[in-house]
C-alpha cells in the first residue's frame, strides 16, 4: 500500500513531501494490511515478520519520489512487491496463495476507501499522484474496510480460525486416529475422578471395540451403551458416566472411557476419558471430536 494513486507518476513540482513522514505513514498502514489480511484468514500473527515485510513496502514509497524511481509505481512491479512482502510476512504458512490473495484484497479495499476519502474532501482526481489525507482518515478507512471485509466473510473466517488437531487414541491393542476441534470454553470434567474429557462421534471410537460391542454406540441411551459395554472384558473398571449440559439439552449424561493411550498433536495426554457424542459434531467433517 502506498499514499500514491495507481498509474501516475510523482512530479515533484506538485508537491512536498517529507521523506521520513512518507515511510513512517506507509510502515503503519502496511503493517495494518498485513496483520488485516492475516486476521481474515485466521493466521497466527508474526508481529516481527509483519514488520519487517511492512518496513519493506515504506521504502519502496519511499523509492517512488527519489529522482529514476518512478518505474517502482508500475503495475508489474507492485505485483512483485506484493508477493515479496507477502512471502515475508506469510511464507511460513501452509496457504500461501490464499494469504495473499487476502493481503491483496485488503490492500485494493483500502485503496478505493482512501481515494473516495480524498474525493469527498475536495481533492480533484487526477490533480496529484499524492492522496493528502490525514493518519486519521487513514486509520479509519482501514477500519471501516477490515469490518466490511469480517462481515462479508464472517463464515469463511469463522471456520479458518478454528483449530483441529490430531488425536490418536489407543485401547485394547487398537487404535484410530481422527481430528478434533481445540475448544478453549470446554469445561467437560469427569466429577468423579477430575479427569478431562474428550468428546468424540460413534464412528470413529467403533473400530476399537469388536462388532457386536461397537453397534452399541450409536444407542441413543447412555445406561444401555455403559450396560452392554461393561460385558466386554477390555472395559471392566474403564467405564463412567459423565454429566453434560448444551444447547437444547439442560442435563445429560454421556457415556465415558478411560483409553490406553491418548495423543494429541504428537503429545500424550494422561488422565482424559473418551465421551460418546449421541449427535455428528461437524456438519461438514472437518473433526469428529471436540477436546
Amino acid at each position: 500500500m502506498t499514499i500514491f494513486s495507481a498509474g501516475q507518476d510523482y512530479n515533484p513540482g506538485m508537491d512536498v513531501i517529507y521523506i521520513d513522514s512518507l515511510f513512517l505513514l506507509n510502515l503503519i498502514i502496511d503493517y495494518l494490511l498485513l496483520l488485516g489480511a492475516a486476521r481474515l484468514c485466521g493466521l497466527p500473527l508474526r508481529r516481527k515478520r509483519f514488520g519487517l515485510a511492512a518496513a519493506l513496502g515504506a521504502l519502496w514509497s519511499v523509492g517512488i519520489v527519489l529522482p529514476g524511481g518512478a518505474f517502482l509505481a508500475l503495475p508489474s512491479m507492485k505485483l512483485v512487491l506484493s508477493a515479496v512482502m507477502a512471502l515475508i510476512a506469510y511464507g511460513r504458512e501452509s496457504h500461501f496463495f490464499r494469504s495473499w490473495g487476502a493481503f491483496l484484497l485488503v490492500s485494493a479495499a483500502l485503496g478505493g476507501a482512501v481515494w473516495a476519502a480524498s474525493m469527498l474532501g475536495g481533492v480533484p482526481r487526477g490533480a496529484s499522484a499524492y492522496v493528502p489525507v490525514s493518519l486519521r482518515v487513514l486509520l479509519l478507512s482501514f477500519g471501516l474496510c477490515y469490518v466490511a471485509l469480517r462481515l462479508l466473510f464472517a463464515r469463511s473466517i469463522r471456520k479458518r480460525e478454528r483449530e483441529v488437531i490430531s488425536v490418536s487414541l489407543e485401547f485394547a491393542g487398537r487404535s484410530v486416529s481422527f481430528q478434533a476441534l481445540r475448544d478453549t470454553g470446554n469445561e467437560l470434567y469427569d466429577p468423579a475422578g477430575g479427569r478431562r474429557v474428550c468428546v468424540a462421534e460413534a464412528r470413529v471410537l467403533c473400530p476399537l471395540f469388536p462388532p457386536e460391542y461397537a453397534a452399541v454406540l450409536h444407542e441413543r441411551d447412555p445406561i444401555r451403551i455403559l450396560g452392554e459395554l461393561s460385558r466386554f472384558p477390555a472395559c471392566r473398571g474403564r467405564l463412567s458416566l459423565v454429566p453434560y449440559s448444551s444447547v437444547g439439552v439442560e442435563r445429560g449424561l454421556l457415556p465415558a472411557l478411560r483409553p490406553d493411550r491418548l495423543t494429541v498433536n504428537g503429545q500424550t495426554l494422561d488422565d482424559t476419558l473418551i465421551a460418546v457424542s449421541p449427535t455428528v459434531l461437524c456438519s461438514d467433517g472437518e473433526y469428529s471430536a471436540v477436546l
